[in-house]
Parts: structure tokens; C-alpha cells; sequence
């Protein structure tokens, strides 16, 4: 693999979660030369057996990487990894990327872009979409938002930890796009949950009632997946509600602060943070469903259907997809 012209020795991945430790398996699984770093040390002890390094700090990765992955929780996470003690901006080389892979508030990726290219390096928010079980496999799609120059210096790295990548525009244009895809499937979670409940409570077949979906104008991504582990009682998509708290809360910002009067998006951060409240800050995004079911006295599984979602699409060469524009 070759980075603007020569051969790329080292890259840096912080963040070693549901997503990012996924991520960062593809990387390793494609034998780059990787270097890993979390707050919690036991999730890098795999990868370390596996041939990875460890970083006593990001400000020692970023001294040695010549690409540094960040993917965190939250911008406050990625500001404390960024810009505190012994942070990548400390020691973050001329020439370098940075690429920032959490959901995040796009003006705050801006902002610690504009700090990354005053250090002579270059910066790309590149989120990605299709779930952890596509970014197990390599096959979730990337958002790059960048100039175009780093995006083509970036692509190796990028159609290695996905298979579609679309470069979005500018810096901060990938993280418009996340959250505004991850307030889809919100909407579409809560309406699932909602639809499931009802079609227990008026008696018909749960099995059958997913199919009907699944062959319908009702269908979606997140009914081929959440739907499943729902009815199946699991629950799990490795992801929480305090995170589908603060994507939606993201997107609500930007409508609010462009002026767009939405109706929707405000009843659904409402409704997270009723149930984070509820259920907890880290309890499974699916079970918005007790929402529904514990008031109605319903339990809503079925038998046959899985406790996880599983990518089973053999693992493919990543590409770049482009906008069609007539």
C-alpha cells in the first residue's frame, strides 16, 4: 500500500470500541503496520498478540504514525485526546493525516481540523454507516469529508477498513451526513418498535409479521437487522441509547441553528431522553421498545430469529462511489 508516493509504514488507531476495535481489525487483518491505543488497555491485548504495538500516549503514536485514527464516544473524548497533555497535536507530524472516524459535532471537527493543519498536517472526518457487524467484515460504508488532495492520499487506508467510500465535500461535510443518516434509522427504530408492539397486541404471528415487512414498501436496513434481534429478545447492535441520544441531539442542532422548524427530530430526543433516564445511559438502543411494551404488558420475541447480526458477505475490495449528478 503506498501513501502519496511512498510506502506506508506505520498507522495509529485510539479508540479500540464497538466500532473503532472492528475497524481496527481490518487493518491488522490486511497486515498494516498498526499501532493501537485505548483508555482501557485490556481491549488493545488482543491486537498486541496479533502483532500490533501499544502507545504509551497519542503525542507518542502521533510522533511515530504517519496516519492517526481517532475513533471516540464523544468530541469531548477526541478534544482530551487532541489537545491535552501528551495529545496527538503535540507531536503530530508534518505531513501526517489525521483521520477522525467518531460521530461528531462537525464544528468541532473543523475546529481541531484547522489546529491539526497549523502543525503542517492534513485532517479528514471520515465516519462510517452500515452497522458493527459491516465493520467486522470491512464492509461498512466511510464518509470522507477533506480537500480532494488528502482524500486521494487517504483512500488506501479507507477502501481497506471499508467497501464504499464517498468523498462528501470539505472538512466537517462527513459529519453533517452521519448524524443526519443516524436520525433516520432512529426514526425508523422507533416506528419498528412501535409497529412490532402493535402487531402483538392485535394477536397476529410475530414471524410472520417480520416477513411481511421484509417483502414490503416497509422494508429497510434497520428492519433486516434491529427487527431481528428485537423479536429475538438480545437486543444488541452494540450500540446505546446515550449515543442515539447524542447523534439525534447533533442532527436537531444543525436543523435549529440553520432554522429549520422540524417536528419529528425534537420528539425523538425527547424520547431517548426519557428512556436514558429510564433504562440508563448505556442500555441497548433497541430496547426503545420497552417504551411500548412494558405499558401494554407485552413481551415482543419470537422464536428464529438471531441474538447478533452477522455480515455474511465475503469481505471485498473497498471503492470509491460518487454522487451521480445527471
Amino acid at each position: 500500500m503506498h501513501f502519496a508516493g511512498r510506502t506506508i509504514m506505520k498507522i495509529g488507531f485510539i479508540g479500540l470500541g464497538n466500532v473503532g476495535g472492528k475497524l481496527a481489525c481490518s487493518l491488522l487483518r490486511n497486515s498494516l503496520d498498526l499501532t493501537v491505543r485505548d483508555i482501557d488497555h485490556e481491549l488493545a491485548e488482543p491486537f498486541l498478540a496479533d502483532g500490533a504495538r501499544w502507545a504509551g500516549s497519542p503525542a507518542e503514536m502521533a510522533a511515530a504514525c504517519d496516519y492517526v485514527i481517532t475513533c471516540l464516544p464523544s468530541p469531548s473524548a477526541c478534544s482530551t485526546v487532541m489537545e491535552g497533555e501528551d495529545g496527538i497535536l503535540s507531536a503530530i507530524r508534518h505531513g501526517s493525516i489525521w483521520a477522525e472516524m467518531s460521530t461528531t459535532d462537525a464544528e468541532e471537527v473543523r475546529r481541531m481540523a484547522r489546529l491539526v493543519e497549523e502543525k503542517g498536517a492534513h485532517a479528514i472526518d471520515c465516519p462510517v454507516s452500515g452497522g458493527c457487524h459491516r465493520a467486522a467484515t470491512g464492509n461498512i460504508s466511510i464518509f470522507a469529508g477533506c480537500d480532494r488532495s488528502t482524500f486521494e492520499r487517504a483512500l488506501p487506508v479507507l477502501t481497506t477498513l471499508g467497501r464504499q467510500v464517498l468523498h462528501t465535500g470539505g472538512v466537517g461535510s462527513a459529519s453533517i451526513l452521519k448524524v443526519m443518516t443516524n436520525y433516520l434509522a432512529t426514526a425508523n427504530l422507533v416506528s419498528l418498535a412501535e409497529a412490532l408492539t402493535t402487531m402483538k397486541a392485535a394477536g397476529m404471528d410475530l414471524a410472520t409479521t417480520y416477513k411481511a415487512i421484509r417483502i414490503s414498501s416497509g422494508n429497510s436496513f434497520v428492519h433486516e437487522t434491529e427487527s431481528q434481534v428485537i423479536l429475538n429478545g438480545s437486543r444488541d447492535i452494540n450500540f446505546t441509547m446515550d449515543l442515539v441520544l447524542k447523534d439525534v441531539g447533533l442532527f436537531d442542532q444543525i436543523a435549529a441553528d440553520k432554522g429549520v422548524p422540524l417536528a419529528l427530530s425534537p420528539l425523538l430526543v425527547d424520547l431517548f431522553r426519557e428512556a436514558v433516564a429510564a433504562y440508563g445511559p448505556r442500555e441497548l438502543s433497541p430496547n426503545i421498545i420497552r417504551r411500548y411494551e412494558e405499558p401494554a404488558g407485552l413481551d415482543v420475541r419470537a422464536p428464529g430469529f438471531p441474538s447478533e447480526i452477522v455480515d455474511d458477505e465475503p469481505e471485498e475490495p473497498g471503492h470509491e462511489v460518487t454522487a451521480s449528478r445527471g
